[in-house]
């Protein structure tokens, strides 16, 4: 494991209890993906499982000078951990760079403390996943993250990513990780069954999707299903409408210092989740349900809730789940893209979420620094592809369309090619104070407890306080 003497003003102890507040949006398998929260007893099986034990940072074996590379993840269990160990083997049996993979996973949400632990400390692995957006940016900059344009080049990598990975992984003009697993974006999936029995189409707009909400409520069912307790749930409902509303400038230039979080369009977000709350499209007691308990899940598969926005990381749960309780409830569920706001001119193709579930950086150079980019090309190798797309995952690399015969994945796909852009969750683009306050205000927002406007002044001071001291 390198050891640097670096630290990251940015991600001191206050960062790091927000960091850890804040979710992943399209987080890890066993965690976001699964709706339910690993045990710290399963994750420390699943590391000793894995190729070897974790090491204190001091004596890692790389500081020793073996030719072994120190991977961190978050591939506790299930395809993620599947995923990793495949591309280890066929690195393993195909390399001629005599050095090997010391893989140690990590539960999730302890991953993202030890992970800025090991950063402000001066220790950081010889590789490592990410979440893309301000955290990994603020790991380049402190120098724990090496330029690849040279290795994409070599390895031909460049064209094997979609355009809009590529772009999630980059930091001022350059390529700074590489995209793995899965996309994983906002969108609502239904229940087709419900639709026809209450006379309801896909909506296209807002207003029709309001129609829609008051026909079910007509009909003794609850319209969306949320569980809004680790608040980033909810987020994907401001962050859909804000985008909805007025496209991706008002975010980037608020995320900039150029403009402000109290624009118009988060405004008319936040009024327009409070007027869904008041009119009854969510579950009873939604702002204190657990979304990792699998309480927003259980709505849609009791058929008492039409609609579920979430990541698209719950296609493979909704069908393994179906599949190992013996029941047909996966072929009555489908997905459509957030629908456009009425008469706004932003562009309805815009997506939220990520293009990669994680994003792999490399704090190694030179001979290490190539083989463990070599070892990570195993990740997008047709074999890796063919076993993530068996688990209903859609990895991020051009065509793979081609090989998905599932009719939710498609949709999923062809909406993400469509896509003009896509913006990355809020909580992870932003600086975990700011995430935190969008996160807090947010759901106090949908409590009815605060106004729009005076949570969104809230994220905006914490803006402001965050770009002055940066």
């Amino acid at each position: 494991m390198k050891k640097r003497m670096k630290k990251i003003a940015a991600l001191g102890l206050s960062a790091l209890l927000c960091f850890s507040m804040t979710a992943c949006g399209g987080g890890t398998e066993e965690t976001s993906q699964s709706g339910g929260e690993s045990s710290q007893a399963s994750a420390d099986s699943s590391a000793g499982s894995a190729n070897t034990a974790e090491a204190p940072a001091a004596e890692s074996s790389s500081d020793s000078g073996d030719k072994v590379i120190t991977f961190w993840n978050v591939g506790t269990e299930g395809a993620d951990k599947e995923t990793y160990e495949m591309a280890i083997r066929q690195f393993q049996e195909n390399s001629q760079s005599g050095y090997t993979i010391e893989n140690i996973p990590t539960q999730n949400d302890k991953y993202k403390e030890k992970l800025v632990i090991a950063m402000s400390s001066g220790e950081c692995p010889d590789m490592y996943t990410t979440w893309s957006g301000g955290p990994m940016n603020e790991y380049i900059d402190s120098g724990y993250a090496q330029p690849l344009d040279d290795l994409y080049e070599k390895y031909g990598m460049k064209e094997r990513f979609m355009e809009g990975a590529l772009e999630q992984a980059s930091y001022n003009g350059k390529i700074y990780a590489i995209p793995v697993k899965n996309i994983s974006i906002a969108g609502i999936y239904y229940n087709k069954d419900l639709f026809e029995k209450c006379g309801v189409s896909v909506p296209t707009t807002v207003s029709e999707l309001e129609a829609a909400c008051d026909t079910f409520l007509a009909n003794g069912i609850i319209p969306f299903t949320l569980a809004n307790g680790p608040k980033w749930t909810g987020s994907m409902y401001f962050q859909c409408l804000a985008a909805r509303k007025g496209g991706l400038e008002p975010f980037q230039q608020a995320a900039a210092g150029d403009g402000s979080f109290e624009d118009e369009c988060f405004v008319y977000a936040g009024q327009k989740i409070q007027d869904w709350v008041n009119k009854g499209y969510f579950p009873e007691g939604f702002n204190s349900m657990s979304e990792d308990d699998g309480q927003a899940k259980a709505f849609f598969y009791t058929e008492e809730a039409a609609m579920y926005l979430t990541g698209s990381w719950n296609t493979a749960a909704f069908k393994t789940d179906s599949e190992d309780a013996g029941s047909d409830f996966y072929s009555k569920v489908d997905w459509f893209s957030f629908p456009a706001v009425d008469d706004s001119s932003a562009d309805a193709s815009i997506l939220c979420g990520t293009m990669g579930d994680q994003f792999i950086s490399f704090n190694c150079t030179d001979e290490k620094l190539d083989a463990a980019f070599e070892f990570a090309t195993y990740l997008s190798s047709d074999e890796t592809i063919d076993y993530m797309v068996s688990a209903s995952l859609i990895p991020p690399v051009a065509g793979v369309e081609n090989k998905i015969t599932d009719p939710v994945s498609k949709s999923i796909i062809d909406a993400a090619n469509k896509a003009s852009a896509v913006q990355l969750w809020y909580d992870q683009y932003l600086n975990p104070t700011v995430a935190n306050a969008h996160l807090d205000g947010n759901q106090e927002v949908f409590g009815l407890t605060m106004t729009p406007e005076d949570a969104n002044k809230k994220m905006q001071e914490a803006q402001v306080e965050y770009l002055s001291g940066k």
